[in-house]
């Protein structure tokens, strides 16, 4: 038997998270002790490990209710089937957002420009639905592929030179 503490440690998840999933009446304690303790089980373990799962997959708490309450077969079936989708679609939108990044990049009002700068760029990809996540992954992206492209863009961004060391140094 497991306390909230350990039962988060070892899933690597917030003891916040786990209060959460027994108030959403996704996981509750196997029981409690008379000092108000939430102890879980092997069962608990199981069906926590199961939410995990489903969690990085991108399912919502109320589908993951749904599937840990299993009315059908086929149920686990057609939610991943419509997540699968779903982010099918997301990386298809991804795809047209780095499509025009790069198609602007190759144009020569880009080329020719300084007045582009980094407030300027990071509006763009704010608006086209990337958060600083997003752009921290781009950035690492960028370095990984075209580390030379990608010093010669921040520089274009006019961003200064012990920024641009912090930002590549964080992209690496």
């Amino acid at each position: 038997m497991l306390t909230v503490s350990k039962l988060a440690k070892r899933f690597n998840i917030s003891r916040t998270t786990l209060l959460y999933y027994e108030q959403a009446e996704l996981l509750f304690p196997a029981t409690r002790s008379d000092n108000g303790y939430r102890w879980y089980g092997e069962q608990e373990i199981e069906r926590l490990k199961r939410i995990v799962n489903y969690r990085s997959f991108g399912i919502s708490i109320t589908q993951i209710k749904h599937l840990l309450d299993k009315t059908e077969d086929n149920d686990q079936e057609k939610i991943l089937r419509k997540q699968f989708d779903h982010l099918e679609q997301e990386i298809r939108s991804l795809r047209k957002q780095q499509k025009a990044i790069v198609t602007f990049m190759d144009s020569p009002e880009f080329a020719n420009s300084q007045s582009m700068t980094k407030e300027k760029w990071t509006a763009i990809l704010r608006a086209s639905g990337m958060n600083d996540d997003d752009m921290m992954k781009w950035h690492r992206q960028f370095e990984k592929m075209e580390p030379q492209a990608h010093q010669a863009f921040l520089e274009s961004l006019n961003i200064p030179k012990t920024e641009i060391r912090q930002i590549r140094k964080m992209s690496r």
